[in-house]
Formats: structure tokens, C-alpha cells, sequence
């Protein structure tokens, strides 16, 4: 599933929806333009955006979310995986190692997590 990969704007109002869901559309135009300064307008505009790409939803003057942030950042994860490494994990490791050096705690952390999923196997 190709993941809609949301602008700054769209993101700013999606960490406000997270953090208060379930919140009636008129509580979130109020808390949009306290953090963000935005207008009414602006924030109708962001909210039917994002709710087209399945991210969100408002039925009834409440927004909620279809899925968690956690679950958005891992598909977009997978995504980016998908589309400059051919889905490889290994593939992207290496392209990363190059140009940058890992901390031996690093290292650890790693190696931790990779006997984790071995153990799950």
C-alpha cells in the first residue's frame, strides 16, 4: 500500500489531531490557530486534504484518526524502503553506512534488536 506522504502543513495539523483525539472540527480550527495562527479557512482546507488520503476522518464534526502516528511513519517508512532500495533493508544499511559511522553503542542496539527478531522467529 502506497502511503500518502503529507506536506509540513498537513503534519503540523495531523500531531494536533493525534494528540487530541477524538476532537469535534470546531475544537480543532481553536487549537490550529493557538499553535499554528491559522484561520478557520486554512485549517477546513489542511483537515479535507488529509482525510481524502485516508489519514484521517471527520464524520459527524469529529475528527478522528484511521491510523495511529506510529503506524503513518512506518508506512512511510516502507515506502521510502520500497522505492529507493527495492524494499531492501540490507540495501539501505549499506547506502547509510557509507557515509556515516556507527558509535559501538550503536553497534549494540543493533545487534540487540536483530537477536530479538531471531528469538521471535
Amino acid at each position: 500500500m502506497v502511503i500518502y506522504v503529507m506536506t509540513q502543513a498537513e503534519g503540523e495539523l495531523a500531531d494536533i489531531i493525534w494528540e487530541a483525539e477524538p476532537v469535534p472540527s470546531g475544537s480543532l480550527v481553536k487549537l490550529a490557530a493557538e499553535r499554528l495562527g491559522w484561520k478557520k479557512s486554512t485549517t477546513y482546507t489542511v483537515l479535507r486534504k488529509i482525510c481524502e488520503n485516508g489519514i484521517f476522518q471527520n464524520e459527524g464534526s469529529i475528527v478522528t484518526s484511521r491510523m495511529s502516528k506510529e503506524e503513518y511513519a512506518r508506512k512511510k517508512g516502507e515506502n521510502y524502503l520500497e522505492e529507493n532500495y527495492n524494499g531492501s533493508l540490507p540495501g539501505f544499511v549499506a547506502a547509510f553506512l557509507k557515509h556515516r559511522k556507527l558509535s559501538r553503542q550503536e553497534i549494540e542496539e543493533l545487534e540487540r534488536m536483530i537477536e530479538d527478531y531471531k528469538e521471535e522467529q
